[in-house]
């Protein structure tokens, strides 16, 4: 462990924000960008080709870049070919196909495009063409392509008003929810609010936190949703009820109630558990509220997901988490922090597998495990797990685990009793008539 350099996998000519890969195809997607200043930095979404090298090694290369104009993309989430992008106070929407034709975007599109453009169609006929209060704006009828390449096509279908803060609206955070029904949007104004999809026709509004919402995730089903914000509290919600407000520093009685609040970003996943088809965990982060001299430990913390009891909590370390990342299997954890590190944790036990000391040298503002399985092709080669991770510094790195050395369990039989053979003999040796 230590600091040790990892090389780039790419680099983009802008700020990176979010990383996601798409588990069908395996394209890692990354985006961001300077925002609307004018310094001559681009806002876009990139389309990248990774590619296993040799055993442990990978290279990446540049499908398609996807203009944004002004706005940078702040985070993402994606699902089935489409991709919901936070940009400012708004979600775009927009579907992307991998061809080898140009014009093939606009019929992937199709579908899903038909739908959102009924859905805003309704919502111009009935408020007047601004979308209503609901804060929808149909770009149904520009399905145009707004750029494409032989490799990658992408189309805008619509986006949606997804904050509301009267000074400086900002979507915080995006996600779909398992089954790709809903969309979950959370911004400044501490409002979450989903959206039914593909139609974006709005199902809940309400207030969650008194400030910034920093994350949500959903739950199986549809049942449970769990909402993150500055105001020290993450909420289990059912539908638009609050259910619950989870307490982790009662699993640490030396603990006061606000000295440490649910971290900024990406604070926690549903993950399955191992060995369980029907088991849930769920993982937060805890950081200082406020920081010393001497930098305070911050906490990891696993929780059961159906009673959202703590099961265990364990320190993290003194640099402060930025981001977190659970594996499609819900076997490993990854962590960045502020200061450009990069850690993977093993999630039974919470403890420290991987560990590069400021590997991007800046925050770093989102991590994404490799999928489990493709059915195009296998990148995850001979490692036990590979995770991405992008920064401010506009660099995008890939941290691979080797597989790690196992014996067969008839192996390990043989040698124990080879072992007990040999005890015997000795003692039949030391002390005749021993047996």
């Amino acid at each position: 462990m230590g600091k040790r350099r990892i090389p780039d996998l790419y680099r983009a000519p802008f700020p990176l924000y979010s990383i996601k890969v798409d588990s069908k195809t395996g394209l890692v997607i990354t985006a961001g960008g300077g925002g609307a200043s004018k310094t001559g930095i681009k806002n876009a979404v990139h389309f990248l080709d990774l590619q296993l090298v040799g055993e442990h090694q990978y290279n990446a290369s540049l499908l398609h870049a996807h203009d944004t104009d002004t706005r940078a993309t702040m985070n993402m989430a994606v699902g089935d070919g489409v991709i919901a992008a936070g940009q400012d106070g708004t979600c775009c929407l927009m579907t992307f196909k991998h061809c080898t034709q140009k014009g093939r975007g606009k019929a992937f599109a199709k579908d899903v495009g038909n739908s959102v453009q009924q859905g805003s169609a309704r919502r111009r006929a009935g408020k007047g063409g601004k979308g209503g209060q609901d804060g929808s704006a149909a770009s149904g009828d520009k399905s145009e392509l707004k750029d494409e390449t032989a490799s990658v096509s992408v189309t805008a279908l619509a986006e949606v008003q997804s904050d509301l803060n009267h000074q400086d609206p900002l979507q915080k955070v995006v996600r779909f929810s398992p089954d790709l029904s809903l969309l979950l949007t959370g911004g400044t104004d501490g409002h979450i609010r989903i959206w039914e999809f593909p139609s974006l026709k709005k199902k809940f509004d309400f207030k969650a936190h008194e400030g910034e919402i920093e994350d949500l995730d959903m739950g199986p089903g549809n049942k449970q949703l769990v909402t993150v914000g500055r105001d020290f509290a993450c909420s289990v919600w059912s539908g638009s009820q609050l259910a619950m407000n989870l307490k982790w520093y009662e699993t640490l009685p030396q603990m006061t109630e606000k000295t440490y609040r649910y971290m900024a970003c990406s604070c926690f996943r549903f993950g399955k558990v191992e060995d369980q088809k029907a088991g849930l965990r769920l993982y937060t982060v805890q950081i200082p509220h406020k920081r010393d001299r001497k930098p305070p430990p911050c906490y990891l913390t696993k929780w059961d997901g159906k009673s959202f009891l703590p099961m265990l909590t364990a320190p993290c370390g003194t640099e402060v988490i930025s981001s977190l990342a659970v594996s499609d299997s819900g076997t490993f954890l990854g962590l960045g922090t502020v200061t450009g590190s990069v850690a993977i944790y093993i999630a039974f036990s919470l403890q420290k597998l991987y560990y590069v000391q400021e590997s991007h040298g800046i925050v770093v503002t989102d991590l994404a495990f490799l999928p489990d399985s493709l059915k195009s092709k296998n990148i995850k080669g001979n490692n036990e797990t590979a995770l991405l991770s992008v920064a401010v510094d506009s660099r995008c790195q890939v941290h691979a685990v080797p597989n790690r050395r196992s014996f067969p369990i008839w192996l390990v039989l043989f040698f124990c009793g080879l072992m007990v053979v040999g005890v015997i003999l000795l003692l039949q040796y030391l002390f005749p008539g021993f047996i």
